[in-house]
């Protein structure tokens, strides 16, 4: 009688501390803060901004980077002395620098060369390397080049993070969302809106709601440059387009973790408009947002308008992705913003309209 063992007792139980690690830094991380965004009460509808930024990596992608460890672990993906790889626009390579560390793993942070240089700090901080790239489009094929030619693992974010999350509950984003809102005026939420990089958080959004039988509407604000949104539109998964200048959101191919059928509305956003309401959410909040939550806000507000124009009542939910100081050299630099041609101005002074003074 043959047998073959592939798995050493050393390597099992390496694994299982490993697990025990990532699970007490969830552990340790209290839920995030739901915070209420002044509008009038006269309206009865009421805008809400659940802030991811402060999860210790400081975005949303620290809940799928710790997903994606556990998924990766709990499949004997990654073991004691695997390098990672992963590619990123930026705050996942920054998380996942962070779970690499914490399980003395080496990484490999695969990026465009135009990824903020706050960022790439950052990952260097937790100690991970930046491989930068010209071609956006090329950080797929040069991940997996990087990770057959050290032995590691492509963590492939654009593939697994809508199957590493337990969209059920668990814990999640969505099931997190809901929790929260339990004693607020209007505890079911007419719309959450949130944007779309590798496609996992609405995907995570949309199953809850329908699993959970809500009549929760999911509305998905895209970018230019993205082909979410004329992929969703066309109904085409193989549209592509150029990539987006909000990092974070928007991506020059339709990503196998983006679930279309999951999503109610999806909603284009000028880059101009994205980048005044980052600006204009600090005016009226005080909190130093990044471009994605412009990004969402954005397109809150034009469904808080529609439901004003039509009488509705109710409440909704976005998330804080990330904070603005990711952002001082580009989104929040003048000289930065007149290079790329984007003039805020007009797009500012429309929001601060849309709020009585």
């Amino acid at each position: 009688m043959d047998f073959v063992d592939r798995h050493a007792p050393a390597t099992r139980r390496w694994v299982a501390e490993a697990v025990h690690k990532v699970e007490a830094d969830a552990n340790r991380s209290c839920d995030t803060h739901l915070h209420v965004f002044p509008l009038p009460s006269e309206w009865e509808v009421n805008l809400y901004l659940k802030d991811e930024s402060v999860h210790p990596t400081g975005s949303l992608k620290h809940r799928l980077a710790r997903s994606l460890f556990l998924y990766g672990l709990a499949n004997g993906w990654i073991g004691p002395t695997t390098t990672i790889v992963e590619a990123s626009s930026g705050s996942t390579a920054v998380s996942e620098a962070y779970f690499a560390r914490l399980l003395g793993l080496p990484f490999i942070a695969v990026m465009p060369a135009a990824t903020s240089p706050e960022k790439i700090h950052l990952i260097e901080f937790y100690g991970g390397k930046c491989h930068l790239v010209a071609d956006p489009g090329a950080i797929y094929e040069e991940s997996r080049r990087l990770a057959a030619e050290t032995g590691g693992h492509f963590m492939d974010q654009f593939t697994y993070a809508e199957r590493a999350t337990d969209w059920r509950g668990n814990n999640n984003i969505a099931e997190s969302i809901f929790d929260q809102m339990l004693l607020e005026p209007h505890p079911e939420p007419t719309w959450i809106v949130v944007g779309a990089g590798t496609g996992g958080t609405s995907a995570t959004i949309g199953r809850y709601i329908r699993y959970r039988r809500y009549a929760t509407r999911l509305a998905v604000a895209d970018v230019e440059g993205s082909a979410f949104y004329p992929g969703w539109v066309s109904g085409d998964p193989e549209v592509t387009a150029p990539g987006s200048r909000i990092e974070g959101i928007g991506r020059p191919r339709v990503e196998p973790s983006f679930l279309p059928t999951v999503i109610d509305r999806m909603i284009s956003v000028p880059d101009a408009r994205s980048i005044a309401a980052m600006h204009w959410v600090r005016e009226v909040t005080g909190r130093d947002v990044g471009g994605s939550t412009g990004t969402n806000v954005a397109a809150c507000v034009e469904l808080i308008k529609e439901m004003r124009e039509s009488g509705a009542r109710g409440s909704v939910v976005t998330l804080i992705c990330d904070s603005g100081d990711r952002y001082r050299g580009t989104y929040g630099n003048p000289a930065w913003l007149a290079g790329q041609g984007l003039d805020i101005e007009p797009h500012l002074a429309d929001l601060r309209a849309f709020l009585p003074s």
